[in-house]
């Protein structure tokens, strides 16, 4: 144990007598203090709320072997290995003399006689005596192994609960066996049951969340937070928002909301956020961050930021990049190059064979990409298509195509041509030149929990000049988007607090081409005038301004120096500008802010739209809105680079088989029952035979004619 306690913890000095937990940074008096710390056990160590499951079990064991070998060694002193077993002794006062036990003892002999019972005095019969010591190692045996397995199906449930996966599903015979083979075939492994699910294993899951809550919500001083509103409208047309509340130490989800009576009203929305606000705490909260544009949520928010004068009200960035995106899609040149690449998928996706050759020539590759961000999906799509433009090529003046039956049909040889066509691939890359750096953008600020506001003005500049290049500097090409982007970003997606974190970003501030502009001069000193309220502290900020304008004092230091580029700017103020701590304070809490809501997080707003369906008891109830906090809470504690397995933050593997890049989806309403893509999975069963039994890849005629 010694050992390994040593991998969870830092010795602050040489004597170890301090020592910092590795999971929370917090300092206890020594290793032995350090496991009662881990393992969650009470007394003279606040338990660490981040340490994980398996390593708070393994202290926690620890511990309880270390106790009882100390009981087992002070109840050894106690313990007479010549005694014989207890239940050969009478009950009453017994009197030892000349290797005989004498009792007085009533017995079924009679009453008041007395019984003799031989004790050996070599100690003859010790090995019937179970050592003391043999029951402790058995209990605290039996221990561990119900603690492992309470960890196992906690295990089960939170997968039950983060997936969110119908309980009846452990009912399941199937889920069972998939246990047993992940149990190495041993049979036997206890699965919880439905009621272990909705029960206390959930109830165990809600501790646990609630403690990575209390220990987000314990930073927000430090570091400020932003309110993120999620809303939409389902299928029964109502209207529900999820709260969630962001800042460096996490993501945590707040409560939903059916809003559906209040949505176009002012007032009533304004009640509705300004509660929220307050129950996180006015002085915490730096922005609130909408994903609705319209007329009606900008003035509520409007009427938030006078009530609050330390709050920004700001909108999403991916929903900007997204409107901006959406903007260019319409567009008539463009439109007419993604129905070309739509022609191409449709027909490739729309038949089993085809696809199968298509995935030949791409080495398994798809064309498809869609992406969390639905607008980003045809330019991710078109991209994809042109990065293929070679293997198409090859595709369709293949031998295998040309001996195909669709060779000959029509659809097939207008596919072919347009492959085959030079102007597509032109027009293809003319509009990559424009929506390449902005999906570049989407990646930066949806792929990642980072904050980002810091970076989120450069990058919009850099998108543009990106654009601007890409089209040779030629302003009647460029300048058609450049308005675009300009729209939304005047009108929607620009806040003081963008150019404020531009400012005080020391990786951008103190490069070569740094532009401090009126536009960044003024949000900066609107965020100066709105965040802090006292007088003294402004005059202190405004002349700590000319020490890092200048990199004097903390900030001329080397290691300060070299360490702009690399240290997160938020993390850079805090080691290097405590020279200037009212700065410091407020460079802090901007630059600790994301610029974007929560879709990366993927999270499933049907668990919201079931808590707002009524007809359940106040029981039944409350075990959803339990649910519901962990399911989201469980989501937003992992962050999206954890859980991309793409390489590519904003693409997600799965493609919905009616999407509009794989199906007409007005075609369908004509009774084509030849689009049914899914059918390759059976398809490629029977073209898999023939290609082992033939030694080709050539596609069977008959496979098409069914």
């Amino acid at each position: 144990m010694t050992d390994l306690i040593h991998d969870h913890g830092t010795p602050i000095d040489k004597s170890k007598k301090r020592v910092s937990c590795k999971y929370c940074c917090k300092v206890v008096s020594g290793f032995h203090r350090l496991r009662y710390h881990l393992g969650g056990v009470k007394g003279d160590v606040v338990p660490c709320q981040k340490v994980p499951a398996d390593v708070q079990i393994l202290m926690r064991d620890g511990l309880l072997e270390m106790k009882k070998q100390k009981l087992s060694k002070e109840m050894g002193q106690l313990q007479y290995p010549d005694m014989a077993l207890k239940r050969h002794l009478s009950f009453q006062s017994t009197e030892i003399r000349s290797g005989q036990l004498e009792s007085t003892q009533p017995t079924i002999l009679g009453k008041g006689k007395k019984v003799l019972e031989s004790i050996p005095k070599d100690g003859a019969g010790k090995d019937f005596f179970i050592p003391c010591t043999r029951l402790d190692a058995q209990e605290a045996t039996t221990c561990k192994m119900m603690e492992s397995s309470r960890s196992v199906l906690r295990c089960i449930g939170r997968f039950f609960y983060d997936v969110g996966i119908d309980f009846g599903a452990a009912k399941s015979p199937y889920f069972k066996k998939m246990i047993d083979a992940l149990s190495d075939g041993r049979t036997g492994c206890r699965v919880p049951g439905y009621q272990e699910l909705k029960g206390w294993i959930l109830q165990e899951e809600v501790k646990e969340i609630q403690g990575h809550v209390e220990v987000v919500k314990h930073s927000w001083e430090r570091t400020g937070c932003s309110i993120l509103l999620d809303g939409w409208t389902d299928p029964r047309g109502r209207s529900l928002i999820n709260f969630m509340v962001g800042c460096p130490e996490g993501v945590i989800y707040l409560r939903s909301v059916d809003a559906t009576e209040s949505i176009g009203d002012i007032d009533a929305l304004f009640s509705l956020f300004d509660g929220v606000i307050e129950e996180v705490g006015v002085k915490n909260v730096v922005q609130v961050i909408t994903y609705d544009t319209s007329f009606v949520m900008d003035a509520v928010g409007k009427k938030l930021m006078e009530k609050h004068r330390t709050i920004f009200w700001t909108v999403c960035a991916v929903r900007c990049i997204s409107r901006i995106l959406e903007e260019i899609e319409i567009m008539d040149h463009v439109t007419g190059v993604l129905n070309k690449a739509k022609t191409i998928t449709r027909f490739i996706y729309s038949h089993a064979s085809i696809l199968k050759l298509m995935k030949n020539h791409t080495c398994g590759r798809e064309l498809v990409r869609p992406s969390r961000v639905k607008s980003a999906t045809p330019f991710c799509t078109l991209l994809n298509i042109v990065l293929n433009e070679e293997n198409l090529r090859n595709m369709f003046n293949s031998s295998t195509w040309n001996s195909s039956v669709w060779a000959s049909r029509t659809e097939g040889k207008m596919v072919a041509e347009l492959v085959r066509e030079s102007s597509f691939w032109v027009g293809a890359e003319e509009v990559l030149k424009v929506v390449d750096p902005l999906v570049c953008v989407l990646r930066l600020i949806d792929g990642g929990h980072k904050p980002l506001m810091g970076y989120i003005y450069e990058t919009m500049d850099q998108a543009k000049e990106a654009i601007r290049k890409n089209f040779g500097g030629k302003k009647a090409r460029y300048l058609p988007f450049w308005n675009i982007i300009d729209a939304v970003w005047d009108n929607n997606l620009h806040s003081p607090l963008h150019s404020a974190g531009y400012f005080l970003n020391p990786s951008l501030f103190y490069s070569t081409d740094f532009c401090a502009d009126a536009e960044v001069s003024n949000g900066l000193l609107c965020c100066i005038v709105r965040m802090v309220e006292d007088q003294c502290a402004h005059d202190l900020i405004v002349q700590q301004l000319e020490m890092y304008r200048a990199a004097l004092g903390g900030f001329a230091q080397e290691i300060a120096i070299d360490q702009r580029r690399h240290t997160p700017p938020a993390l850079w103020w805090l080691l290097y500008g405590g020279t200037c701590p009212e700065l410091q304070k407020f460079a802090i809490r901007i630059l600790s802010q994301t610029c974007s809501g929560v879709s990366s997080y993927n999270m499933k707003r049907n668990m919201s739209e079931l808590l707002h369906t009524q007809g359940r008891n106040d029981i039944e109830q409350q075990k959803l809105r339990d649910l519901a906090f962990v399911h989201y809470n469980l989501r937003l504690r992992h962050s999206p680079s954890t859980m991309d397995v793409m390489g590519d933050d904003i693409v997600q593997e799965e493609i919905d088989a009616m999407d509009n890049w794989i199906v007409d989806i007005q075609g369908l309403a004509s009774g084509n029952d030849d689009l049914d893509w899914m059918d390759t999975v059976i398809n490629d069963v029977n073209t898999t035979v023939k290609v082992a039994e033939e030694g080709s890849s050539s596609i069977e005629v008959k496979e098409e004619l069914q």
